[in-house]
Parts: C-alpha cells; structure tokens; sequence
C-alpha cells in the first residue's frame, strides 16, 4: 500500500512561508534579499539538495550501523548546476561522500554508498528523472 504525505505551507508575509512535515516540525522558506526576500530562511532549490543528501546520508548511516563499521566522521557535499533559462533546475548534480577514520572498511562503506544510490534512496531516483548526476566517495584516513 502507498503512503501519502500531506505537507501544508503557509506564507507569513513578504516572500517567506513557513511549511510543516509528517514529523512534526516546520522551516521556514525565503529567498535571498537581493532577490526581494529576507533571507530568512531556506531557498526551496537549494533544501532539494539537502533532501538529496538527508535521504542518502540516512541509508548510509543505517548500512554503516548494521555492518558495524568503523567511522569517525561522515558528510556529504552535494554540489549542483542551476540551468541559466526558466524555469531553473538542477541539470548535473555531483554528491561526494566523505568518509573519514583510522580503519575504514573502504570495500563495505563504497557498497553502503552503493546501495544507497542505486535501491534505497528514493530522492536519488527522484533526481534521475531531471538530472545527470556524478558520483564519488571519498575515504580521508587518519
């Protein structure tokens, strides 16, 4: 069976809105001043970006747990290319995973990474349909 998510978005004035989640917690949405916002919030293009990067960062985080692996730090740079016509969109995306620790298991983390990208991460499939995206891991050892 699906799920249906409901998410209600609300303006409080000027170009920012404040919308909810499924979990319980809201954020509030703006666009930069110099584009006639105030800059108080998060810019819609850019919080797809940080969808991306939660949703694949989560099976990571969940694939490095189960496997019981060794990680002192974890982060994502997620680095995309905003086409110049409207409307505006993503049309290449590079998502480089960083790993960093004295004994990363660099075969199993790449497989998590793996499995992420190419089962899991529904964000990731939801990309695809617009965007050329550029994969790599990266392992910093200490």
């Amino acid at each position: 069976m699906s799920t249906t998510n409901h998410i209600s978005t609300k303006w409080l004035g000027n170009m920012s809105f404040e919308s909810n989640n499924p979990s319980g917690h809201s954020l509030r949405i703006d666009i930069a001043k110099e584009d006639g916002g105030d800059g108080s919030g998060l810019r819609p293009k850019a919080l797809m970006l940080s969808s991306l990067a939660g949703c694949s960062g989560l099976d990571v985080a969940a694939l490095i747990k189960k496997m019981k692996l060794e990680v002192d730090e974890f982060h994502i740079e997620t680095i995309a290319n905003l086409t110049d016509e409207h409307p505006k969109f993503y049309d290449k995306v590079v998502i480089e995973y960083h790993f960093h620790g004295a004994n990363l298991a660099e075969k199993k983390l790449q497989r998590a990474v793996d499995l992420s990208i190419e089962k899991y991460c529904g964000v990731m499939e939801m990309f695809r349909q617009f965007a050329e995206l550029d994969i790599k891991t990266v392992f910093h050892k200490k």
